[in-house]
This record gives C-alpha cells, structure tokens and sequence, in this order.
C-alpha cells in the first residue's frame, strides 16, 4: 500500500479529479475483460507528458508497480494490478495531434479509440485498416500494446504493420523517440517494434505515429457455406489459388453456427456445418469484378448457400459474425477464450484437434476466427457453478498442445498477460526468454512497469 507520504506526493502532480485512492472509485480498474482482479492502491489519469514522467521518476525512485491501462477491453489479464500498485489510465491523452494526406500519417495519443481514429482519417478519404473487434471501445495504445490484429490482417496486416514511430517514457522519467514519420527507415535497431506487442512492459507510451493508406471507394461481402468444415477450408484455399486476396475472410465451425441458431434466424440452410464469410474492397469501377469473380471460384465449390451484399446491404452478413460473442453464453454460463493461430495449410488438422480434445473433455468449444491468417478463436464453454473450472483448464491445456504441435503460437493478437503466462516456456526456449529479460532489465532495471505480465 502507499504511505501518506507517497499519497500526499501524487497529490501534487495530478488533480483531484484525475487521481484517487478510494477503494469504492479504484475498484473498477481492478480487471478486465480477462474476469481476472486484482485491487490496485490509486489510479492516476495523466494529462500530459510531463506528469507521466513526473510519476514514472517518482515510481522508479519509490520502486512502485505501474500499471498502463485503457480501457480494459483485454481478456488475458494484461491491465491486471496484481500484487498491488498505480494504475495509470491513458484516457485522457486522447488527442489525434494530426492526420496528413500528404505524409499520410496520423499522430495520435495513446487513449485515443480505433473508432474514432479511423473516422477522422475516412474524413479525409484516409484509411487506418487494423480492425480488432473491439475497435468502437479499445484504443490505440491498447492496440500497440498487444499488437492487435482484427478480420482486415489478411490483406492489410497487423498494428505492427502501420507503426512508424512513438514517444514513451521509460522509468526513471526520461522521454524517448523512436522512429518517426517516415515509412521506411533502417537507422540503428528498431526500439518502436520493441514496443509494439509488449503489454506495456518497457515504459508508457504517450504518442504514436500511424501509418495510413488511402480510403477504399467501396467494399462487398460475402457469406457462403458448406456441408463440412473440410469443404469450407478448401474453398478458401481455391479463392487463395484464384489470385483473389480478400481483406478478411472469416470462418464459423458447426458448433458456432448451433450457438447462432439460438439467438438469430439463421440465413443458412439445416445441413451446412462451416461457413466462410469474406469481404472485398477496391474502387467502383473494379470491385463489382471482383465480386462477381469471387462468387464465380466459391460456386465451383458446391456451397450450401451464398449470399452477396456491397456497401449498406453487408451489414446483414456482418451481424451474424458480431453475435458469436453474446451467443456463446446460450452454451454455457462461462468461457475460457484463446487465440491461437497455427500455419495456414494446417487449420484443418488444429481444428479436428481442438474438437477431439473437446470431446474428451465433454466440454462445448466453439472455434471461429481469421482464417486467411491461420488465426482461431477457441471458446472453451463451462460451467463454474457445476464445478468445470478444472476440466476447462484441463481442455485449454490440451488445446495448447495441439496448437504448439502443428507449429503454431498461443497468442496471435490478444497477448499473453496473465493467463498464458503460465504456458509461455511451452512456446519460448530459455536462451530467447533470457533475451526478453534482459532487454526489459535495460528499459526498466527495478521492473516497476506491468510486472508479472508477458515474459
């Protein structure tokens, strides 16, 4: 716990109104979407950089843990206060400083919402693509924090992808630069990338410089299903073969489609067990081509149905993917979510592993995600209540091993936080985990940043 000595110190750098030590004000920023809690002793919602170094000297001379947080969307425990400290909440450095249609940059502050940032950018007919599904709630510096990825990876890749540089306050209270507005540069070793994906673990960041692209005229999409997930699986490798690169392409197991049933009518026929949901984007002129040559590949496939839309007509197709989430608890009262991805090539064989080890178990796991990018969704589905606990942990751990063995990796965007740490010797040898170590050591010598998390 702080000292009233510690309390009084905090007090003079921040507002009344941007920290506070009341259990019943700092309980909320105990968890997240993890259900994981830990009670933190204050929180401290910086507006500036000077207050973020400020605290991060005063945390670094006191040896008290910091937490970066924003707004708590991650489901594996990475804004976790455990073991106690200061919560620090980027909620309000939330300025976009500028968007450029002649850099195409944007300059952004960590609390900024994916959302709103990309809205800026169509404003100016400018494109941010990483779209993780939280996007209308998470933020930028959540995003860099765990490398988020979303449906658009296929084509468009990943928040690493479109990170040209950052500011970042190390412990100690020194302000860095790394990068910078420019797409390419190979001067010295690349701290930004460091960065991005490391759970907030070297420092806070308090400005990043985002790539952009130009906006896309029009998307399009497509639904389409299969007798068999097999099937599905090789339709997807013949739109692939056909020279089509789609900017998403999603795919729903039997066992999600079930789960669907139950809370929405659903468009496809009784016997379909996969269904491939795919988007397109390109200009007026080309993408009703494009389109109509998609669909062409897909019915060489004999699907079980298909159905197309463009602009306002694909939200339709879109909202069964956005209701796995709320129809997955129709299973089960509990989930247990990982997001493993494997090899492309070798879906098939991760998928009909996860479903032996879930038969084994006799535990429901709906399995869903980007398929274009090998990345799975595994929602293991319990019961606390009728003691499960321990057989979803049983599953999960057998889920992993699947995974690992078809040479994939636990984590493809949520991170490893809390609970994959556990299992992270598994994937990483001892000499390239020592390597993190050490690399941590220098960027945070009393590791006061997000301690207990990653690696």
């Amino acid at each position: 716990m702080l000292s009233s000595a510690q309390q009084s110190f905090l007090s003079g750098i921040f507002s009344e109104e941007d920290i506070s030590f009341s259990p019943e004000e700092i309980c909320a920023y105990g968890g997240d979407s993890s259900r994981l809690f830990a009670m933190p002793w204050a929180v401290v919602q910086p507006r500036n950089v000077e207050q973020v170094q400020e605290l991060l000297q005063f945390a670094h001379a006191e040896r008290i843990p910091l937490f970066p947080r924003s707004r708590g969307t991650n489901v594996v425990g990475a804004c976790v206060p455990q073991g106690g400290g200061i919560v620090v909440s980027s909620l309000n450095l939330n300025a976009i400083r500028d968007i450029s249609p002649t850099d195409f940059v944007a300059v952004a502050e960590p609390g900024v919402v994916t959302a709103k940032l990309q809205s800026a950018c169509a404003a100016k007919s400018l494109f941010y693509p990483p779209d993780p599904a939280s996007h209308r709630i998470s933020t930028i510096g959540g995003n860099v924090s765990t490398n988020a990825g979303g449906m658009r990876a296929v084509k468009y890749g990943v928040t690493r992808d479109y990170v040209l540089g950052l500011k970042a306050v190390l412990p100690g209270g020194q302000l860095i630069e790394c990068g910078g507005r420019t797409h390419k540069n190979v001067v010295g070793l690349d701290l930004t990338r460091l960065f991005v994906g490391s759970e907030g673990t070297l420092g806070f960041i308090t400005e990043l410089e985002l790539k952009l692209l130009p906006l896309p005229q029009q998307t399009a999409s497509v639904l389409v299903g299969f007798s068999s997930l097999e099937a599905a699986l090789h339709a997807a490798s013949e739109v692939f073969r056909a020279g089509i690169l789609p900017v998403a392409m999603e795919f729903m197991a039997r066992e999600v489609l079930e789960a669907l049933s139950a809370v929405t009518t659903a468009p496809w026929p009784e016997a379909t067990r996969a269904v491939l949901l795919l988007k397109l984007d390109g200009s007026e002129e080309v993408l009703p081509l494009e389109l109509a040559r998609l669909s062409r590949v897909l019915e060489l496939c004999s699907p079980s149905f298909l159905a197309t839309g463009q602009g306002a007509d694909e939200e339709a197709l879109w909202e069964v993917r956005r209701l796995i989430n709320p129809a997955s608890f129709t299973v089960a009262p509990d989930k247990m979510s990982d997001d493993v991805t494997v090899p492309r090539g070798r879906v098939v064989e991760a998928v009909a592993g996860i479903r032996e080890a879930a038969a084994r178990h006799k535990l429901v796991t709906l399995v869903f995600g980007h398929l274009g990018d090998g990345n799975l969704h595994v929602n293991v589905m319990y019961d606390k209540t009728a003691g499960q606990l321990p057989v979803a942990k049983a599953l999960k751990d057998d889920v992993l091993k699947v995974v690992l063995g078809c040479g994939g990796t636990m984590s493809g965007e949520h991170g490893v936080g809390m609970t994959k740490y556990p299992y992270f010797n598994r994937q990483i040898g001892p000499v390239e985990r020592q390597l993190m170590r050490r690399i941590k050591a220098d960027f945070d010598p009393r590791n006061i940043m997000n301690p207990g998390k990653a690696y």
